[in-house]
């Protein structure tokens, strides 16, 4: 497996459904709401997530929101985070990650 990789359409949905869905996915995730999810993507910049409980939203923790220290979470891993922005011109929702390798 390659270090870095996009997320596999297989496992994010499909980006007319993420547009569809966005004014719901605003809705459900109110900025500093606590999320979690799973890792399906990883680039240089961050990760991407799918979001528990949201099926429609894909969440980007950009490594300047993630804890100096740590080191980009593995392909699979389960995450936590806050929201702290929501991206509406990719319709991305923005986390700040806390821990990963929470239970799922």
């Amino acid at each position: 497996m390659a270090e870095f990789s996009w997320p596999d359409r297989s496992q994010a949905p499909a980006a007319d459904t993420v547009e569809r869905n966005w004014f719901a996915t605003v809705s459900a995730l109110p900025l500093g709401s606590h999320v979690s999810g799973r890792v399906i993507g990883r680039q240089p910049f961050g990760i991407f997530l799918l979001i528990d409980g949201v099926p429609n939203a894909v969440g980007l923790a950009e490594i300047t929101a993630m804890p100096h220290h740590m080191e980009l979470p593995a392909m699979g891993a389960a995450v936590a985070g806050e929201v702290i922005w929501h991206a509406d011109h990719n319709r991305q929702v923005k986390i700040r990650l806390d821990a990963w390798n929470v239970p799922s």
